[in-house]
């Protein structure tokens, strides 16, 4: 028996199915005069006689002709060699299986048929590298209208030698669209929310994010829609077919990355703004321009699969949210200069159980954070939550002229929620950031599963 790793392992979420692919026989514990008896290594691991538990398959050390096979299991945190009979099981590391233990030996009952999220998050894992930032993206793109692009240069050519080109017309529209469907600093006045248009133009900005393309295609195949990942894609096809090359050449590009983004990548929103990205005034590349193309294509999907992970985790457990949503909102500053907000939604369920009734009703509760920087009042982030007809906000301001300059509105937000027919439980702003901010459940995800 190997001494325990240290490494809490985590079950995954309750409810898995199991599949009993032929149930195997007795997984006897091998014992050497160097090592505590069977009795003694499964006491270790508090688990009592019939009583079953789950095991991370974390090594298959030795298959046999026999049908048997050494495993080095995971239980409750603590690494288990076995000598297991498994006949026609199929048994993979990273496999969970269901133990039960039968006096001193380990009975494996059948083997956890894969978590759902499983192929997301390995998807996940390999994008999280590979990720631009959507402002910084933006900013070259934008850039890139009166720069145009310059030509990769030849082998043994210089690339200072060769001029800059415009964009192909398909590429420069669909920057255009990009740039004119972006939210703007000054679009939305204060006390706006009330009006009844506002409401329709922060659901347009949310749909148009990227997060949804692919539900939104599938809706409307033959559609040029304005959403922002499918522009990209639009971009990438013209840059591609100016050059004569195909997808499969893109696929095989290696995606420029923001290096602060992989400082937390599964923290949402991030506790502090990406620097913005300035243009340095030398025109891109196409090479380049296709690089930092698949890094922001990258950014997008992993916001859906970690929105998906956080989803699907939240299926087993109360205390989880039942939804998630991840999105990255660029917007365009008065002069025209794209920055960054980030979202994060999630919806409770809760049930309640009527006096006398068999039927449960669902109360829902909405959450929302949302962080950004602005130039002048700096960092801050916003903590909603809706219930029913309640609301409770929190602001968290970095500066302390921001801090206060808030704490003087409050009131006149106050009233605008109250107008909206919505009792107000709590508002107030503070200064710093919120600590609650940090996802820890997604560390565990790519530890584990991916």
């Amino acid at each position: 028996m190997k001494l325990p790793n240290n490494n809490p392992v985590p079950p995954p979420e309750s409810g898995t199915p199991a599949q009993h692919a032929g149930r195997a026989s007795a997984a006897q514990p091998s014992v050497t005069p160097d090592v505590a008896s069977a009795r003694v290594q499964l006491d270790q691991l508090k688990l009592a006689n019939r009583e079953v538990t789950l095991a991370r398959v974390a090594e298959v050390i030795n298959r046999q002709s026999s049908g048997g096979a050494q495993l080095l299991l995971e239980i409750r945190g603590q690494a288990l060699t076995v000598q297991a009979a498994i006949g026609e099981t199929s048994l993979a590391t990273g496999d969970w299986v269901k133990v039960m233990r039968a006096g001193n030996e380990l009975q494996l009952m059948g083997k956890l048929a894969q978590a759902p999220e499983a192929g997301i998050a390995r998807a996940l894992a390999q994008r999280l590298p590979w990720q631009q930032s959507i402002d910084a993206g933006l900013t070259k793109l934008v850039a890139a209208l009166t720069q145009g692009l310059k030509q990769d240069p030849l082998p043994g050519q210089l690339p200072s030698s060769r001029l800059a080109q415009p964009l192909p017309e398909p590429a420069r529209k669909a920057i255009e669209q990009i740039v004119a469907r972006l939210p703007s600093g000054n679009m939305l006045a204060p006390g706006a929310g009330t009006e009844g248009t506002a409401p329709q133009q922060v659901r347009q900005w949310l749909a148009e994010s990227g997060l949804f393309a692919e539900s939104r295609l599938a809706r409307a195949p033959a559609s040029e829609l304005p959403d922002l990942k499918l522009a990209l894609g639009r971009i990438i096809t013209a840059l591609l077919a100016q050059q004569g090359s195909t997808p499969e050449q893109f696929n095989r590009l290696t995606p420029t990355s923001t290096p602060e983004l992989m400082q937390a990548p599964l923290q949402f929103p991030q506790p502090l703004a990406t620097p913005q990205a300035r243009n340095d005034g030398e025109p891109s590349s196409v090479g380049q321009m296709l690089r930092l193309l698949a890094g922001m294509l990258n950014r997008i999907t992993v916001n859906q699969l970690h929105s998906q992970v956080l989803t699907a985790r939240g299926g087993g457990d109360a205390t989880a949210p039942t939804s998630t949503m991840l999105l990255d909102l660029p917007w365009l500053t008065p002069q025209n200069e794209p920055r960054l907000a980030q979202l994060r939604m999630d919806q409770y369920l809760e049930d309640r159980a009527s006096e006398g009734e068999s039927p449960t009703r669902a109360t829902t509760e909405w959450r929302l954070s949302l962080a950004m920087d602005l130039d002048e009042a700096g960092p801050l982030h916003f903590d909603i939550a809706l219930r029913q007809q309640a609301v409770s906000a929190r602001v968290w301001a970095e500066k302390q002229t921001t801090l206060r300059r808030v704490n003087q509105e409050l009131p006149v937000l106050r009233q605008c929620l109250a107008d909206l027919g919505l009792e107000v439980t709590e508002l107030e702003c503070r200064r710093g950031t919120p600590q609650s901010s940090v996802t820890r459940l997604e560390h565990r995800l790519v530890d584990t599963r991916a």
